[in-house]
């Protein structure tokens, strides 16, 4: 049976309708054991700001619960009887109303893959199950600080032509420099995957210029990354190595413990590593990305910014735009978190603020301009 519960001394919204900004982060937890979904509710409602509005034990009591009640993040386990998580994904997103999803399950780290799939269908991030016996302690912390991360849904139930954000009144964007297109530098974290998947999916077969990705991924997620964007690019795709060419068409991705630099040699562009801290604290870092990107291709150098925490690429994208080139940077409404993209776009150095599929075009037609 579904469980759903209002707050105490609160009613539960109907789906659709906003919270205000101080209330607690709304939750569903989807897990086929009984005893997870109350251990996680526990540990969950030790933390303060919190409501835990429904549990499910399957795909399909979730679906249901969300036809009736407003949901900010479901916990969603993936290994499930019937329907299991990775399947179920895509509907549970579709009838949240903007809610996000974290995967919470032991395959999260014994199977990195179901990890990549889930952040490639849409989920906001992941997070491993601790082994039998050791939840609480450190973990319980853990996942308090993902989920205020990854926070409430601020756009519930408000319809696809929605006005405009107040940022695109109050952000200033740069002109997009008329260049030929030499390297399209992308970079993102937290909700990011499946921005870029979509991204890729968009762009045309040849825009006549190699692709660099940063993703904030340990090392081992990074052979099932450079599969999964392989198959959204239809492009050749590695995970990058010392001294490898950058080659028109290739998407190379940063390693899970090392940052992209670029070495120019006349015409030729090879790759360089670095395992050195960067003030952002992440590795791989989108600073020294952007940052080559512009020392290597000057003018013809582009940034993408997707959705994730923190501000990781400002700095790069500083130095990028200082070499004459250009950042384009995801849209809150898309984001799962609009963090990264909100520093690059509030320090004025963003030439767009578009969806997904929107900056997609707006790479299409810069390299369509110089196509021969």
């Amino acid at each position: 049976m579904t469980s759903i519960a209002a707050a105490p001394g609160r009613s539960a919204p109907a789906a659709g309708k906003a919270a205000p900004d101080d209330s607690p982060i709304r939750l569903m937890i989807v897990d086929d054991s009984s005893i997870a979904r109350a251990v996680l509710s526990r540990m969950i409602l030790s933390h303060k700001g919190f409501d835990i509005v429904a549990t499910a034990g399957n795909a399909g009591e979730a679906l249901d619960a969300l036809k009736t009640i407003r949901v900010d993040i479901v916990l969603l386990d993936v290994e499930m009887p019937g329907t299991s998580g990775l399947e179920a994904l895509p509907d549970i997103l579709r009838a949240g109303g903007g809610a996000r999803v974290l995967i919470v399950s032991s395959l999260a780290d014994d199977g990195a893959e179901a990890s990549v799939r889930a952040l490639a269908l849409g989920a906001a991030d992941t997070l491993p199950k601790p082994g039998t016996g050791t939840f609480g302690g450190r973990f319980s912390q853990i996942l308090a600080d993902k989920l205020r991360s990854i926070g409430r849904v601020t756009r519930q139930g408000q319809p696809a032509a929605i006005p405009a954000p107040v940022y695109e009144s109050t952000i200033k964007l740069r002109a997009m420099p008329d260049y030929r297109l030499g390297c399209l530098a992308l970079c993102a974290s937290t909700g990011g995957l499946h921005a870029l998947s979509e991204f890729l999916r968009a762009l045309p077969s040849e825009i006549g210029a190699p692709i660099l990705i940063t993703q904030h991924l340990p090392p081992v997620f990074m052979p099932f990354f450079a599969r999964q964007i392989e198959a959204a690019s239809g492009r050749l795709t590695r995970v990058a190595e010392e001294g490898l060419p950058l080659l028109a068409e290739r998407i190379l991705i940063a390693p899970g413990d090392a940052h992209i630099q670029l070495h120019r040699h006349g015409s030729a562009v090879t790759v360089r590593l670095s395992r050195n801290p960067v003030s952002s604290g992440c590795k791989p870092s989108a600073d020294p990305m952007l940052w080559a990107t512009g020392e290597a291709y000057g003018m013809s150098g582009l940034g993408v910014v997707f959705s994730g925490m923190g501000r990781d690429g400002l700095v790069g994208s500083a130095r990028l735009i200082e070499s004459g080139g250009a950042v384009i940077v995801q849209d809150e409404q898309s984001s799962a978190v609009w963090g990264m993209p909100r520093a690059v776009a509030e320090a004025g150095l963003a030439s767009a603020i578009l969806s997904p599929a929107g900056l997609a075009a707006r790479v299409t037609a810069r390299a369509g301009a110089f196509r021969t």
